[in-house]
């Protein structure tokens, strides 16, 4: 391939114009993205624990909190889900846990869940907000994913989400 010094410098400026989303290198920035935006300290996205639900024929893969840390920090700074991923919040005791949105940066959709997998409620939470989302009923789980996923997918109380984890 030839190319000489003015079709190269060209490019260069091509490339400084154009948006960094319409570069191509789409996994890498990603995971810079979610490098620059994490605070000191946090624990990324793959540290977390992970397990496959199933809500009816959907196939969701949860990233797992299940103890103080993890749940405080939930989905906090994170700029994007996959299409069926989500975080499952696991509780020791059968209670009305409340959630808020400080620091997520995404707009979600959580369900509240029995400890025998029923879904009790489902809300919707707008992106940093400190507004508290509560069920009305007592759970062991809750279950976050983007914004509008429940409806997408027909899924509502009453419901059963197979495959929890036993709370410790």
């Amino acid at each position: 391939m030839r190319f000489s010094f003015r079709s190269w410098m060209a490019r260069v400026a091509l490339a400084l114009a154009l948006p960094a989303g319409a570069l191509v290198a789409a996994p890498f920035s990603a995971i810079t993205a979610a490098a620059q935006t994490m605070p000191a300290g946090a624990k990324p996205p793959e540290a977390f624990p992970r397990v496959k639900l199933t809500a009816g024929m959907f196939v969701i893969d949860a990233a797992v909190a299940a103890n103080d840390p993890d749940r405080e920090q939930g989905l906090m700074y994170r700029t994007q889900l996959a299409p069926n991923e989500g975080m499952l919040f696991v509780f020791n005791e059968n209670a009305v846990h409340c959630f808020w949105m400080k620091n997520t940066l995404i707009p979600l959709s959580i369900a509240f869940i029995r400890a025998d997998g029923t879904i009790t409620d489902i809300d919707e939470m707008q992106a940093e907000t400190t507004n508290n989302h509560c069920p009305r009923n007592n759970g062991t789980y809750a279950l976050e994913m983007s914004k509008g996923w429940f409806t997408a997918k027909g899924i509502r109380p009453g419901t059963k989400i197979q495959g929890l984890p036993q709370p410790q």
